[in-house]
Order: C-alpha cells, then structure tokens, then sequence
C-alpha cells in the first residue's frame, strides 16, 4: 500500500509534522534568501507569514498552535528586553524614559482622538479607544538591537523605559473603555484596577527574585533552570492579566525582576536566548504576517481610507514624540531615528485594543445588525496600519543600529 495515501496534502496543510517542517523551514531559509537582497530578517518572516497564511497560498492556518506559540513569543520578546537592560544605565534614564513615555502617549492619543472624531466622524468613545491602539507599540524591532549588541545604547533603554509606559497607559484606557460599556466605572473600578496592578507589581518585583534565587541555588540541573524561567515568564503574564492589564507588562517586570540572577555571559541566558531566537520569536513574527489579507486593500475604500488614516496618524505621531525626545533630551539623530524605528511597530497591544473593540456590540441597526465600538472597517484596516509600521520599524531600526554601531567601533 502507497504510504503517500495515507498523508492529507490538501490545503490548509492539517498533518503536525508536515506543519512544523514547514514553519521550520521558513524559519531557517527565509532570513537567508532576504539577507542577500538587505531585507531584515525579522521582516521577511513577516512578509513568509503572509505569503503561506490563510490570505497567501492558504498553505497553513493560523490556528490555535499558531496563536499560542505566537502570544509564548510575544512574552519572550517582552521578557528579554527587561533581562538585558542594563540596571544601572536604566536607573539613570529613568527620566527621560518618563519623559519618552509621555510624549509617545500623549501625541498619539491627542491626534488619534482628533483624527477618529473629526476625519472619521467616530463617537467619542470610539476615537479615544482607537487613539489608545496608537499610543501602545510593540517591539517588533527589539531582535535587531540584541543581535547588533547595542542594547545598552541609552536610545535602547529609553525606548524599552517608555514602552511599558505608554503601554501600561494604553491597555489601561482600554480597560476603562471595557468597563464604561459594562456599566462597571466608578472609584470601586478604580480602586480596584489601581489595588490589583500595584500587587501583581509587588509580587513580580519583591516576591519572584526570591523565589528565583532560592530555585537557582537548589537546583543546578541546566534544563530544569530554563523550564523553571520559562513557567517564570508565564506567571508574571497570567498574574499581569489578573491584574487588569496585558501579559506583556508582567513578561517585562519579569525581565527586570531576574535581571541581577541570569548575568549575561552564562549557560542559562545562552538556552533564554538560544530557544528564543530559534524558535518563540520567529512564531510569533510568522503569526502576525498570516494577519495580512491584502486583498482587502483592493477591495473595500472604506478599509483603504480607514487604513491610510490609521497608518498616517500611528506614525506620523511616533515619529513627532521622538523627534520631541530627540531635540529634549539632546541625542544624536541616529539615536532619534533607533527611538522611532521601536516605537513605531503597531502589532499586540494594538490588536488586542480592536478585536475586544470589535466584540463590543453597542446596538443594533433596523436590520438587525449589530453596531459595534469597532468597526469592520476599523478591524481590517488596523492589518494595514500594522503592515506599514512593522516594515518601518524594521528598516529605521536596521539603519539606525548599523550607524550606532559604526560610531561605537
């Protein structure tokens, strides 16, 4: 009997094993192939997930393993970049981080509410919701830094400093946005948002270092220290989640937490980076590519208009808020321009904001139709905004970190 009959080919490929040679693959080949021609490879795995997702070739599902390993990557990127600041030097900027993370909040939320209320006639609610997935960023472009070795540019920690402020902001008007159509805000809202983050605060920070340093000291085994880190990560997400806000601020309180106890030069911060590198990151980057349905880009001029709009505001504000760092804090233009290349990136917090937007159903049309905070136009034109960002981000980055790098040799 043919073995071959007994192998599903057709598409979406639905065989494991067949699915994880493939995303393998990818993986490997596709940072190869763009290098040649000066792509970032943390692009061209984008532009890979976009070409075999289910809007490409169709030729694998975003399916639930997919999302998982793409959140575990997410989280990763989150928690490495707390790992690898330098205490010291974060200490020292950690003003200007403030600084950074208010203009980078500030600006987008001030012009996204404008442009939602006057450009797209949004209600107000629905502007400020959708200002809010323009203030929050994602570090797309962090995996460029690490591998050029110049994270400990100051440019590097005041962007890692006002992410998880700008974020933590953004995620917190998302919560209250929810709250408000629940009926639920109110001081009892409040108090309990502020009690619940400030805990899980505490817990990560004060509570986790001693956890880790008693496990680490106990237990030498090198394979049990990493899953031990691993389920480290995770906890510090889930308790962030519990808290009200996104895993990715308790991934990154996680990074800081464990900072003093995984130094650099060692075996245990080579398996942190190493899996990482090879294997949650490149998920992660693979998952936000099968988002991209360009045909709807060719389709539907509500998307386009919403799509442009969106993508104008996003970074034209990203860029103002570090220009505006720039030219306060007295950096070099190269180091504005690494400032802008990762906070421009729009991808996880942003797409939290709009799916929750979008589940949100505020009436119903004559018809029957629902009306939600979110439009589909909103939601299809928000894979556009993360399209354009996510290149940006790669290639300011790339340019950015080549000249840095150039100056500091």
């Amino acid at each position: 009997m043919n073995l071959l009959f007994l192998v599903d080919f057709s598409l979406p490929i639905s065989n494991p094993v067949l699915k994880f040679l493939i995303i393998l693959i990818v993986i490997l080949v596709t940072p190869i192939l763009l290098h040649r021609i000066r792509i970032p490879g943390l692009l061209g795995l984008i532009i890979a997930g976009a070409i075999i997702g289910p809007y490409g070739i169709n030729l694998l599902e975003r399916d639930s393993g997919i999302i998982l390993s793409g959140t575990a990557g997410l989280l990763y990127i989150m928690f490495l970049a707390g790992l690898e600041i330098d205490m010291i030097d974060f200490k020292k900027n950690k003003y200007q981080s403030l600084l950074f993370g208010m203009f980078t909040f500030l600006i987008p939320m001030l012009l996204g509410i404008m442009a939602g209320y006057y450009l797209l006639n949004y209600s107000m609610e629905t502007s400020i919701l959708l200002a809010s997935m323009f203030a929050s960023h994602t570090l797309i472009a962090y995996p460029i830094v690490r591998r050029m070795g110049i994270t400990g540019n100051r440019a590097v920690t005041i962007s890692l400093g006002g992410t998880i402020i700008t974020d933590t902001l953004a995620l917190l008007v998302l919560a209250v946005i929810v709250g408000m159509n629940r009926g639920e805000v109110g001081m009892v809202f409040w108090l309990k948002l502020l009690f619940s983050v400030v805990i899980c605060g505490l817990v990560i920070v004060l509570g986790f270092p001693i956890i880790v340093r008693w496990f680490l000291n106990r237990y030498k085994d090198g394979v049990g220290q990493y899953i031990f880190i691993l389920g480290m990560i995770f906890l510090s997400a889930f308790l962030a989640e519990m808290a009200g806000v996104e895993g990715i601020i308790g991934a990154f309180l996680c990074g800081l937490a464990l900072n003093p106890y995984i130094p650099r030069r060692s075996v245990l911060m080579d398996k942190v980076e190493f899996v990482g590198n090879a294997i949650f990151i490149p998920f992660f980057l693979i998952g936000i590519g099968m988002l991209i349905d360009y045909r709807l880009f060719f389709s539907d001029f509500d998307t386009i208009k919403v799509g442009i709009i969106m993508t104008i505001i996003a970074t034209g504000s990203k860029y103002l808020a570090a220009r505006l760092t720039q030219k306060s804090l007295s950096l070099s233009g190269n180091e504005g321009l690494m400032i802008f290349g990762l906070s421009n990136a729009q991808a996880a917090a942003t797409l939290a904001a709009v799916l929750i937007g979008y589940n949100i159903i505020t009436g119903y049309t004559e018809t029957g139709e629902p009306v939600r905070l979110l439009s589909e136009e909103v939601l299809n034109g928000t894979i556009l905004m993360i399209t354009v960002t996510c290149v940006l981000a790669s290639f300011a980055t790339e340019k950015a970190g080549k000249r840095i790098q150039k100056k500091s040799l």
